[in-house]
């Protein structure tokens, strides 16, 4: 820790430490990394690898966790970009070479490299299903949520795809009742501009945005 602070002293840098044997000082950053250590170990398990093949896998799990939204980049209706942790790394999203499906694959036809691409879509897939489902709080019985406003980035729930391919889009309009809770929005994606409940509107803007 000294040595963190003496190297960050002159710019200005205030640190405030957890102290230790207290993950519940992290709050949400302490379940997010349980939750990766937990879909970690189920895609990878106890199985042997060399230290060039680790090398891979963390740096690909790194890429997936980083390219995760976090809000708008603006509000421009026209804009359906997200702010992700690559953009605060190296300025930009992280992206990577599209690689073929190999999730229907049998593993015996598969060689050591592509079991290792096998296995790191899988942790893909279930971290960002995992992920996305997440956003989307269920808190109807428990407390009143912030209507949905103009400008807001959103995924559209579709039961009849995978969450890892649900649309972007972001709200260009919102329809409230008599009792001015707004139930439906009209939303604006790449493919087009639909009218949709609010209940398939899963948001991406952060709470604080919309607080009082």
């Amino acid at each position: 820790q000294a040595s963190v602070v003496h190297h960050t002293s002159h710019l200005g840098v205030q640190w405030t430490f957890n102290p230790p044997s207290s993950p519940h000082f992290g709050g949400g950053w302490e379940i997010s990394v349980r939750n990766v250590k937990d879909l970690f170990y189920k895609a990878f398990g106890n199985r042997p690898y060399t230290l060039p093949e680790l090398c891979t896998i963390f740096t690909k799990v790194e890429g997936i966790l980083n390219s995760r939204p976090i809000m708008p980049l603006s509000s421009s209706p026209d804009d359906l970009e997200t702010l992700t942790p690559g953009h605060f790394l190296i300025g930009q999203p992280i992206t990577a070479l599209p690689e073929p499906d190999l999730s229907d694959v049998p593993s015996n036809r598969l060689n050591r490299w592509q079991q290792i691409r096998e296995r790191i879509q899988y942790f893909w897939s279930r971290w960002k299903a995992e992920y996305l489902s997440n956003l989307q709080v269920r808190q109807k019985w428990v407390k009143k949520s912030s209507n949905l406003r103009i400008g807001d980035v959103v995924l559209l729930l579709d039961f009849n795809l995978p969450p890892t391919r649900w649309p972007l889009g972001r709200i260009i309009a919102t329809h409230p009742g008599d009792d001015n809770i707004v139930r439906v929005v009209t939303v604006k994606t790449s493919h087009g501009t639909y009218k949709r409940p609010s209940v398939k509107m899963i948001p991406l803007t952060l709470e604080d945005i919309h607080a009082e």
